[in-house]
């Protein structure tokens, strides 16, 4: 990549769209609400904004690098194409049957999620694949020809095509893609054996099905984003950030879709990563926290936990199983409806609940004045002193506290006889407990022990939040970077280009053909760099390799990496040793007398990443004396506290601030505890660290 690039950063959020620009090392940033209506609105208003900081013209931009949910949301919200399903005759119902799993055991009354296509917009086709990839009964041209008719004469914008065992071979997909390209030129189409090439055929179908479905939301939009650019001035070429923490073109940004869906949180992670490298940190618990959902991620070695399934909307407290299971490359991470515009209420059992449901920015929290009648957590933190009513983003928005202790009382206080400061303390504990708890379940899932961690927080309202988090999980270090509250944005500007490939082919240990097994990985090697190569025509391409592996008899893999030297020449002894060491960090110990088997192969192109230059931390023996001081409200207490305001920009390094202290800035505010000390480290970071 060029040197002295002007870059835009862009994060679409379910409240914020956040906007970072880069110029000569010098940073620019802004949140501005997110326009639901035009998305691409928001973020020229954001664009001009951050220009104007810079001195410079839009058309000066060199890149922009975008991030949204939009993807995420069309999914969760059902407001995508009308789409159909080509797929196997017997297999019309597999996305409606999942895969018979309940995901609460005990519950009678369990109702499972409704598939994203109901059966009358799937059709069937004969032919068959085995298991090994060989035909054993051909697919009838006539026939598909037929069944794309009806799809005609009903009116379908997107057809998606899942056919059993296509990852081995897609010649009959790719023979219903040609029928459909012939005779309905303008529906847009997905075959699963190039979107999601895998084993599992629910998660195969439910993945191309919601490529299919979000792909003319998507493609409208990024063809409308280019053109308002183009009317700004602005020439220059645009990214996608995707779900695996890369970035790839806005022509497979609109051929694959389904990869964007996670895209937003994985700016964050990678951003946490950069800052974990930067003070050399190994065991990072990442924290993210916006206007409408929180995100955890565990960082290990500075490197993301990545995964190559996970779930979208979650309908049943957030439990695994309960959401669309999403078969793509994926920063592993757990997101749960908890951030600032998240609403609270009273239940049947009369305890405080607080989201899934977010009052996003149209029309916000109670306390933004804009017809919101509901408490949102952005409501109780006001009230508990943790936010300042005319220095909301960066004062882009005045807060009104009246309206935020209504809200609270006619829907919390009342009913549990509560004054509205006991509501908010309230409202704010359960928000915490939260997120707590979905750290623990995340850790203990993982095999980690949390209070080895050091946790960084980044997001508008994280900041406000993470101090209380570590008390709760016993986390004794927090850093908070500069640009906190745009860290997504800001992360998308430190993603390697990248774009991983991935490939289902079964093979036991006991079998293992080294010539088949290099040419497979050759080939995802260079499936994968062409994809990079559309993005950057001149950076070093490396390459990553993954093999998910299991012992024979067991229904789930776990990834284990190989060095280059390793897939470029394959030993089935080298592939036995390293499972067996990654399996016993996992499970304390390895089968004996059980064969091994290979399920998925997974080759990862990406340019190298930013270097890195590590910090000198220091103790903070310098204190800094302030003047400020308001209201806050202490938990550990439960009582309103003196707490010293300090302005961000005012912290030397070195200084030291001791709490309770709310540390202000523009985009957000730093709530530092009464059992903690913040102090401000070279690279402007706030440490905030238990006291001694």
């Amino acid at each position: 990549m060029k040197a002295n690039l002007i870059r835009l950063g862009v994060d679409i959020g379910g409240t914020f769209t956040d906007v970072v620009l880069e110029k000569n090392g010098s940073s620019f940033s802004t949140k501005v609400l997110t326009t639901y209506a035009a998305p691409e609105n928001a973020i020229i208003q954001g664009m001009h904004q951050v220009c104007a900081k810079a001195e410079i013209e839009p058309g000066a931009i060199d890149q922009i690098i975008h991030g949204t949910t939009l993807a995420t949301n069309a999914l969760i919200e059902r407001r995508g194409a009308k789409t159909a399903l080509i797929t196997t005759e017997g297999f019309r119902d597999v996305i409606e049957m999942r895969t018979e799993s309940r995901f609460e055991q005990y519950d009678l009354n369990l109702n499972l999620p409704e598939p994203l296509l109901p059966r009358q917009m799937r059709f069937t086709v004969k032919g068959r694949v085995d298991a090994n990839g060989n035909v054993l009964v051909e697919i009838d041209k006539s026939e598909v020809e037929t069944v794309v008719d009806q799809i005609a004469e009903a009116g379908f914008e997107s057809v998606a095509v899942g056919l059993i065992h296509s990852y081995l071979n897609p010649a009959h997909e790719q023979l219903v893609r040609d029928v459909l390209a012939k005779k309905l030129p303008d529906v847009n189409v997905s075959i699963s054996s190039e979107v999601s090439p895998q084993m599992r055929e629910y998660e195969r179908f439910n993945t191309v099905v919601a490529n299919a479905y979000i792909k003319p939301l998507m493609a409208s939009y990024l063809g409308r984003l280019e053109d308002r650019l183009c009317e700004e001035g602005v020439r220059c070429r645009i990214f996608l950030m995707h779900s695996g923490g890369g970035i790839i073109s806005i022509q497979n940004a609109a051929d694959f879709p389904v990869r964007l869906v996670e895209s937003g949180p994985a700016g964050g992670a990678v951003f946490a990563a950069h800052i974990a490298a930067r003070h050399k940190l190994d065991k990072v618990l990442s924290f993210d926290m916006g206007g409408t959902t929180a995100k955890i991620c565990l960082i290990k070695n500075q490197t993301p936990k990545t995964s190559r399934v996970f779930e979208v909307a979650r309908t049943y407290r957030f439990k695994k199983g309960s959401g669309m299971p999403i078969s793509i490359p994926v920063i592993d991470m757990v997101e749960i409806g908890a951030g600032g515009g998240s609403l609270a209420y009273v239940d049947t059992m009369r305890q405080i609940r607080v989201g899934p449901e977010s009052a996003g920015s149209e029309p916000g929290p109670a306390c933004y004045g804009r017809g919101g009648e509901r408490p949102g957590v952005t409501d109780a933190d006001l009230v508990l002193g943790k936010l300042d009513p005319k220095n909301f983003a960066g004062g882009s928005i005045t807060l009104h506290g009246e309206k935020s202790k209504s809200a609270l009382m006619a829907h919390v206080g009342q009913a549990l006889e509560m004054d509205p400061v006991e509501a908010a303390f309230g409202v704010a504990e359960v928000v915490d407990e939260n997120m707590a708890n979905a750290a623990r379940v995340h850790a203990v899932e993982n095999g980690e022990d949390l209070s080895e961690y050091s946790m960084i927080a980044f997001g508008g309202a994280a900041p406000l939040h993470a101090g209380r988090l570590c008390e709760k999980l016993g986390i004794e270090r927090l850093l908070v970077p500069p640009g906190a509250g745009v860290g997504s944005a800001i992360g998308f500007l430190r993603a390697p280009f990248s774009f991983e490939a991935n490939r289902s082919v079964y093979m036991k240990l006991s079998d293992f053909d080294s010539q088949k097994v290099k040419t497979l990985l050759c080939d995802l090697k260079r499936e994968a760099a062409g994809f990079v190569r559309t993005c950057d025509e001149f950076s070093e391409i490396l390459s990553e390799f993954k093999v998910y592996m299991r012992y024979s008899g067991q229904g789930w893999e776990i990834p284990v990496e190989l060095t280059e030297e390793q897939a470029m020449n394959p030993d089935a002894v080298a592939f036995q040793v390293r499972f067996e060491d990654d399996y016993t960090k996992l499970f304390g110990r390895p089968v004996a007398g059980m064969d091994v088997e290979i399920t998925v192969w997974s080759v990862n192109a990406t340019t190298p990443s930013e270097k890195v230059e590590p910090v000198a931390a220091t103790d903070g023996a310098d204190t800094l004396v302030v003047n400020g001081a308001r209201q806050l409200y202490d938990p550990a207490t439960a009582k309103f506290v003196d707490a010293q305001v300090v302005p961000r920009d005012e912290m030397e390094e070195g200084q030291r601030t001791a709490g309770p202290a709310v540390i202000t800035e523009e985009e957000t505010t730093i709530i530092v505890p009464a059992s903690r000390n913040a102090i401000r480290q070279p690279d402007g970071c706030i440490d905030v660290v238990t006291k001694e």
